[in-house]
């Protein structure tokens, strides 16, 4: 998801903008596109994409989304959410992990395009364990995974090559903050009381800001918010963001966790704000790799990264803003 005002693989479409350099990409002749290479692959080629290195997701396709493939990806991912939100919570706790898990390798195979190497298994490890931890014993077992995460790192890679070992040790540590440590905040907000509506709440939150941002900034986006990092993100399409999650916002703190409706609002306007600089950080993270997806495994999609890099950043602003609302009742 993007952050505050555009899904993933698009931006709010600006007359007055110019494209990015991401977007000025093109394959090399005779190279068929992602999109067509997600719909013709035979199946061996579908299961090994997200797990070798390969140029697929340096630029964007020209067919666009796939938005069939892209529909059932998000019925099959919104199941399973709403099955361990309600009914069986380890299924939560195995989708963070699995999400982070990818997440760190997605984010491992993007930046070894810029000869940062990171240590895969332990990170990956690490990685998937995270949510575990904070599922099972809350903050306390988030902070002492994370301790034995950089740990293990560190020293699995100081048994590697000495070149490049700061960078892969820094790397190592920003891929499991960001995929990793993020998302494992929703564990922390699930043993919160109205544990359930509050992550439902968040993500509902997430995604209408995406929503509402991109429709209005297609329409009427004019102004780029800022164009050298995404030029077609407008200041219309934030507008849209933040009127979108207002509404949401007071209608799941009054409906869903029996809160006042300006509680709805702060929940609101926060998020957009924190999913906004998100978003912005991907992209120029994104410009620097020189790539367009951090990953081709969900068809219509690209990569897991480009799906929850707003929930990462929204989850944790939500539980942040809750613990805060408890402080204050």
């Amino acid at each position: 998801m993007a952050a505050a005002h555009t899904p993933k693989g698009s931006d709010h479409r600006s007359s007055a903008s110019p494209q990015g350099q991401a977007d000025d990409r093109h394959y090399p002749a005779g190279k068929p596109s992602r999109v067509e290479l997600l719909n013709t692959g035979s199946l061996k080629e579908v299961i090994k994409r997200p797990w070798t290195r390969s140029d697929e997701h340096r630029a964007p396709s020209k067919a666009g989304r796939n938005l069939p493939a892209a529909t059932a990806v998000a019925l099959v991912l919104i199941a399973t959410l709403l099955i361990g939100l309600f009914l069986f919570p380890l299924v939560l706790a195995l989708l963070a992990g699995t999400a982070a898990g990818i997440g760190v390798w997605e984010i491992a195979r993007s930046l070894s395009y810029r000869g940062i190497q990171i240590p895969r298994v332990p990170a990956v490890i690490a990685a998937l364990l995270m949510p575990l931890a904070a599922y099972q014993g809350g903050a306390q077992y988030l902070s002492f995974a994370m301790v034995l995460s950089v740990t293990l790192v560190v020293v699995w890679r100081a048994f590697g090559p000495k070149e490049g070992m700061l960078l892969s040790i820094m790397g190592s540590v920003f891929a499991l903050v960001w995929a990793s440590f993020l998302l494992s905040a929703a564990l922390l907000l699930y043993h919160s009381e109205d544990g359930p509506f509050k992550i439902l709440t968040v993500i509902l939150l997430a995604v209408s800001s995406d929503t509402f941002g991109y429709a209005v900034g297609v329409v009427w986006g004019k102004h780029p918010m800022a164009p050298k990092i995404s030029p077609k993100k407008s200041w219309e399409g934030f507008a849209g963001s933040a009127g979108g999650a207002i509404i949401v916002g007071v209608l799941c703190s009054v409906f869903l966790l029996g809160d006042t409706w300006w509680q709805g609002v702060i929940l609101a306007l926060a998020i957009v704000a924190i999913a906004t600089i998100g978003d912005f950080s991907e992209s120029m993270i994104k410009r620097e790799l020189g790539i367009k997806d951090m990953g081709t495994l969900l068809p219509g999609h690209g990569g897991v990264m480009d799906r929850i890099d707003s929930i990462l950043f929204a989850v944790m602003t939500g539980y942040v803003i809750f613990e805060l609302f408890a402080l204050l009742a």
